[in-house]
């Protein structure tokens, strides 16, 4: 079974050396990312939408060229798990999602999935087999095309300086910048 050119044993020894640890929303996620990216083969060049935080961008960071750093990756957290890979300039391309209706012979899956036990009661080597066993089965793929809100890179705004805290920001976020407009990153 490959994902993305890794067969899969390969594929945990290198998403457990990029993650840390083994996340099952990783393993899962470079499924969703291989049947993604064998639905773009038309695309030469193509952007992806992250709609978790948690686990999947590291997927498609690790198996495509999308990365929230060069801006080809954005995350938009819906609270699914999914993603969406698309041309850059049209918006089309495919939506893959783990699809909870088709989890009933996966037990294991169904249980980490749906939050039914804690991490710490998990069976992982289960967990592992039935993701494995499932293959490509559990997850609900359909073409989409990207709002235009979400295609292309953000145009940088010129850099001001907060009059507030004195360091560099964009110009655009206002008078100040929005930590001193009230976003609270630190107590």
């Amino acid at each position: 079974m490959m994902i993305c050119n890794y067969t899969a044993e390969d594929y945990i020894q290198k998403l457990v050396e990029f993650h840390g640890n083994f996340a099952p929303g990783l393993l899962i996620g470079g499924f969703m990312v291989e049947i993604a990216t064998q639905n773009m083969k038309q695309y030469e060049i193509y952007d992806a939408i992250c709609e978790s935080p948690a686990c999947l961008p590291d997927a498609i960071q690790m198996l495509t060229p999308c990365t929230v750093g060069n801006g080809w990756l954005k995350i938009v957290d819906t609270g699914r798990f999914a993603i969406a890979l698309y041309d850059k300039k049209t918006g089309k391309g495919v939506r893959v999602s783990l699809d909870a209706s088709r989890l009933e012979p996966y037990p294991e899956i169904k249980k980490w999935f749906l939050r039914l036990i804690r991490k710490q009661e998990q069976d992982k080597d289960a967990l592992i087999a039935q993701i494995l066993h499932a293959g490509k089965d559990i997850y609900a793929v359909k073409d989409v095309i990207i709002s235009e809100n979400y295609r292309g890179k953000h145009i940088p705004s010129s850099i001001a300086f907060c009059s507030i805290c004195g360091e560099a920001y964009p110009e655009i976020d206002g008078k100040v910048c929005l930590a001193c407009q009230g976003m609270k990153i630190y107590e």
